[in-house]
């Protein structure tokens, strides 16, 4: 940072005192809290920093006498650490590891990595100040999703980058973009999972419509529908929450499609969107028929895990045979053999068919074709999540969920005759 009217390093002490004197003035507010002794206030950290930024002047950036100094200061906060633990004290090193932060935000100052001085001042800050935030935090998260979240890292950053990007064999496989497809697939699942644990049993029936039909449309009407031959609520509530589980499955695919292929999501962006807007505000105005909607009991399942291994696994597998059954269906049987593997594959996973066609769209397969081929699949799940609600529900409840997506599906076909 220059002023022409200003030494440089003058700015520069001011802008150490600055981010010192704010990890001070937290620090000194906790230790005014505190009932013993306590490290550091306003005045310890813009003088440690200070320390910092006079060593690297004086040693013209030596790093070795910048290693001394931070050894020396860290002398003193072991010092002050070994007469705290004395005192009685809580054994906490945070104050002590703030001052060592201090230090080197003085020495990033001098190295005129003024960015990441103020980045690592006003993070420490904040962590500083979140204590009673991130300490909550830990109480709401269980160890479950501490490993279920690893497990999402080991599907991303470990696994997805020794995979080499490049086809492989007359089917164009690329096994770095299959596992791209299980990380976006399970990123979207997880999220949503989330949600659901998060939110159970805190908006009833039309909430977990809403964020069941982001994880899974299918799970989502078994559980309405199971629901609903239990528990003592209007049968409209649930046919009305099934219809819009699957208008968000609309919206899932097509965020799901604008990630692996702009051009097929721009072709099925009207039908996907019109189709989201029915089923969501028709299934909606369905649920309120008689007045306002009950919330019901919240006894809905917790949803699966969608990291299991195991399942991610299944799915890239899944993925590339339906990759390449897409690809001989489209050689040798031409336009009718996708729409029949479309239609097909609509009774069971939609999503493995549906982003091995966003890879062969354009390429092997004609945008138009793959795009009805979507339209397709999806139809025909909604079919089959129509006979799920009549069986699972029976009575008035699975007729009324059977008929609302029955009419989804023909009306999802209905882009097919423009």
């Amino acid at each position: 940072m220059n002023i022409p009217w200003i030494p440089a390093d003058a700015v520069n002490v001011v802008l150490v005192l600055f981010l010192a004197f704010l990890i001070g003035l937290e620090r000194e507010e906790r230790k005014a809290g505190a009932e013993r002794f306590a490290f550091g206030g306003v005045r310890t950290f813009p003088l440690i920093g200070l320390i910092a930024y006079a060593i690297a002047f004086l040693s013209d950036g030596s790093p070795v006498a910048q290693l001394v100094g931070f050894a020396v200061v860290g002398a003193f906060l072991l010092m002050s650490y070994w007469h705290k633990l004395s005192c009685g004290g809580l054994p906490g090193v945070t104050s002590e590891m703030a001052g060592l932060i201090t230090y080197l935000i003085g020495v990033l100052v001098f190295r005129r990595n003024l960015w990441m001085a103020t980045a690592i001042g006003v993070a420490t800050m904040l962590l500083l100040q979140m204590k009673a935030a991130l300490e909550g935090l830990t109480r709401r998260v269980s160890p479950d999703d501490i490993f279920t979240f690893t497990k999402f890292l080991l599907l991303t950053a470990v696994i997805l980058p020794v995979l080499p990007n490049e086809p492989f064999t007359p089917f164009q496989i690329n096994p770095f973009r299959t596992w791209v497809v299980v990380v976006a697939v399970s990123a979207v699942s997880y999220a949503s999972y989330v949600l659901q644990r998060w939110g159970r049993g805190e908006g009833g029936v039309i909430a977990a419509a809403v964020l069941g039909g982001a994880y899974s449309s299918t799970v989502t009407t078994v559980v309405l529908a199971k629901r609903a031959s239990v528990e003592a609520l209007p049968s409209h509530l649930f046919s009305g929450g099934i219809l819009m589980a699957s208008g968000v499955m609309y919206l899932r695919l097509a965020a799901l499609v604008a990630i692996f292929n702009l051009d097929l999501a721009a072709v099925l962006a009207p039908s996907f969107v019109v189709l989201a807007g029915l089923a969501i505000g028709g299934g909606w105005l369905w649920s309120r028929r008689g007045g306002a909607v009950p919330k019901g009991p919240g006894q809905e399942p917790a949803p699966s895990n969608p990291l299991e291994l195991s399942a991610a696994f299944l799915f890239a597998l899944l993925f590339l045979v339906m990759l390449i059954a897409t690809h001989l269906a489209t050689e040798y049987l031409g336009r009718s053999g996708v729409y029949s593997l479309a239609a097909i594959m609509g009774v069971a996973d939609v999503d493995p068919f549906i982003l091995g066609i966003t890879q062969a769209a354009g390429v092997s397969t004609p945008l138009q074709v793959a795009g009805s081929a979507i339209l397709i699949a999806a139809a025909s799940n909604n079919v089959v999540k129509g006979a799920y609600a009549y069986y699972f529900s029976r009575g008035k409840t699975g007729r009324q969920g059977f008929l609302l997506l029955a009419a989804l599906a023909v009306l999802g076909l209905v882009p097919l005759l423009l």
